[in-house]
């Protein structure tokens, strides 16, 4: 998509912060294939702010003189609102997300059914419909659109996401003294429901009297969740990038997922740390599902697959990762 934007004037939207990966790729990409890029954003915390700031100036940009228009995460809180901005304009999305489908089947904050629900899918509907060109983050989630809300696959393009390699690059760190001689297991994380961290847990806690491997689980692990405790699991609540590299470079394998299995779009998507992590050349557990497949293969040195929704199968699959470490 971005070789039909080369040399061509583009206004780039989103209300996503600034700074994030997707954001960064993509205006990074633009940047180098179009002849002019116009950013609309905000770097504001706060998500509300943000999208006033970006309505605000939208409502006084005018989008004469530009050959395309591209707005970036979440174009269904632009799209619906602006198409008359974007009239004479060529409009491409990246739609790495459905509204829809996060909030009423990730998350579940409505029900698929309820007037929330069935507006949250006309949103995505419109905004898939009103698009002359449509990024998805994978081909599972793309063909997820096209069934769903009939988003025309003559349209569809997938850019998988790429990890910052200017943080997250091969370097050597010494282990700190809890981890040092021991088989050491990462995994961070926001802790969305996707993401199957309960089963991160539910395999430390099975592991929990391994004194030869150390586990450093890095995000907020909120004390409702049953979080094992033993000399050998290590949590961290966060990390500033640069800091989390480090702790990367010095583990031994990297917890990727998804491992949750009863959200369908937990296997339509490859998680954002499985490109950190092989960025930066580490062996890795990724949950076992078509998103994943699309780009991974067990014939790929480092890369190793288990059944998704399975703490026990997923401290099995570490402990045959350590055994295959030792020999080496």
């Amino acid at each position: 998509m971005f070789e039909e934007l080369k040399n061509k004037k583009v206004l780039f939207i989103t209300t996503k912060n600034l700074d994030y990966l997707r954001n960064t790729q993509e205006i990074r990409q633009l940047k180098e294939k179009t002849d002019f890029l116009s950013v609309i954003g905000a770097k504001d915390k706060s998500y509300p702010k943000r999208l006033l700031k970006v309505y605000g100036k939208l409502l006084t940009t005018s989008c004469k003189g530009y050959d395309g228009v591209f707005v970036g995460f979440s174009p269904q809180l632009v799209v619906p609102f602006f198409k008359w901005k974007f009239r004479k304009n060529k409009l491409y999305i990246d739609f790495f997300i459905s509204m829809y489908d996060t909030l009423a089947f990730d998350r579940k904050k409505c029900k698929p059914e309820s007037l929330f629900g069935k507006l949250l899918a006309w949103f995505d509907r419109k905004t898939l419909k009103e698009a002359d060109g449509i990024i998805a983050d994978t081909w599972a989630h793309a063909k997820y659109f096209e069934e769903e809300f009939g988003a025309d696959p003559e349209k569809i393009q997938v850019m998988y996401l790429e990890a910052d390699k200017s943080i997250y690059y091969p370097h050597r760190v010494e282990k700190p003294a809890q981890a040092k001689g021991k088989y050491t297991v990462l995994y961070f994380g926001s802790v969305l429901p996707l993401q199957g961290v309960d089963i991160v847990l539910e395999a430390a806690e099975i592991l929990k009297d391994r004194e030869d491997i150390c586990f450093y689980i890095i995000g907020p692990i909120g004390e409702k969740m049953a979080k094992p405790s033993g000399s050998n699991i290590h949590y961290i609540q966060w990390l500033s990038q640069d800091k989390l590299s480090d702790y990367i470079a010095f583990s031994d394998l990297c917890l990727a997922g998804h491992f949750n299995k009863e959200i369908n779009k937990a296997k339509r998507t490859i998680p954002g740390k499985a490109y950190i992590y092989r960025a930066m050349e580490k062996p890795v557990i990724l949950g076992e599902n078509p998103a994943n497949h699309e780009l991974y293969s067990e014939e790929d040195p480092g890369i190793n697959f288990v059944e998704m929704g399975s703490g026990k199968k997923l401290a099995e699959k570490i402990l045959e990762c350590m055994d295959r470490w030792s020999r080496q």
